[in-house]
């Protein structure tokens, strides 16, 4: 029998998801965040299963892993796994489908606990805190502005106008008949955008285009009132400006779920900072999310040992 690592499996939920039964199956749930200590953990293994882009996968790691021949990814994309170098060592890539509901359903859970403030006031309850400290900020009749209108963008857009909120959306290619049929304005511009809305929240795919698209001078441009929410990626942020904003006072607050090191490093400002709303990349972890990429992961496996390997990543 084959062996597969599964990594990343910070729940230790991965075997009890899915029959393994067809491989000798190893689950780790510490993060290799040093690329020895992770070959030396891999060196045996033909076949890793590994979740969204926690650990990547270059050309360097693929070299230092001969006896590779199958990688699982979970989703259908993921830009931390070189794909040329995979081909050149042999090594084929599947990936398994994944639900844009959780993130959608995240997104909405901190833009609540940020404008409620519900972790200090959650905070005082259990401390014996003051009753009532602070006085939330009504959604119903504010702007939500969103970077990116695609399936989970479009879906947060409906959760928005149920709450009464304008929406307003922009991105490179979005056109006026795509955000109208997603029940929201089209934004002239990024800059009208980020001026214009109480909420950001970024729904946009990572590349070259949308790295640092949100930069020192377009916070700059947001309300000092306004609050920043990132459940995408966290490079379409400029990390170091968003800091800077946040320690200043320059925007409200920030509810993030992804980090450009993750897991996020203990004394990093985020963790600290009060008007910062930060979870560890919950996105996409939930029970039927993970029932989903374990489950095709094994049928990913079964095919690939039966030589008709499926969901291929090109």
């Amino acid at each position: 029998m084959l062996r597969c690592a599964v990594l990343d499996d910070y729940q230790g939920v991965a075997l009890g998801l899915a029959d393994w039964s067809k491989v000798r199956a190893t689950s780790f749930r510490e993060h290799f965040a040093d690329q020895d200590a992770l070959v030396a953990a891999l060196l045996d293994h033909e076949i890793v299963v590994i979740m969204r882009e926690r650990t990547p996968f270059t050309a360097e790691l693929f070299a230092r892993l001969p006896k590779l021949r199958l990688l699982v990814t979970s989703g259908m994309r993921n830009a931390a796994v070189d794909l040329d170098a995979a081909r050149a060592h042999g090594v084929t890539v599947c990936g398994t489908a994944s639900g844009s509901t959780p993130p959608v359903e995240l997104t909405w859970a901190l833009i609540l606990g940020l404008t409620r403030h519900l972790l200090p006031e959650a905070g005082a309850m259990r401390s014996g805190g003051p009753w009532q400290s602070t006085l939330g900020t009504d959604l119903h009749g504010r702007t939500l502005g969103l970077l990116g209108l695609g399936k989970i963008g479009s879906r947060v857009a409906e959760v928005g106008r149920a709450f009464g909120m304008d929406v307003v959306a922009w991105s490179r290619h979005l056109t006026e008949e795509r955000a109208t049929a997603a029940g929201a304005r089209l934004a002239a511009s990024k800059e009208e955008l980020l001026s214009g809305s109480d909420i950001v929240s970024v729904h946009l795919v990572l590349s070259e285009r949308t790295r640092g698209l949100v930069g020192e001078r377009e916070l700059a441009l947001m309300r000092p009132t306004a609050y920043l929410v990132n459940t995408a990626r966290a490079a379409i942020v400029d990390q170091d400006a968003l800091v800077s904003a946040l320690s200043a006072g320059r925007i409200a607050g920030a509810g993030l779920d992804v980090f450009e090191v993750e897991p996020l490093p203990a004394g990093h400002a985020f963790r600290r900072l009060p008007n910062v709303l930060a979870t560890p990349h919950l996105g996409y972890v939930s029970e039927l999310n993970y029932r989903t990429y374990f489950r095709e992961a094994v049928e990913d496996i079964e095919a690939f040992l039966d030589q008709a390997p499926i969901r291929r990543l090109a």
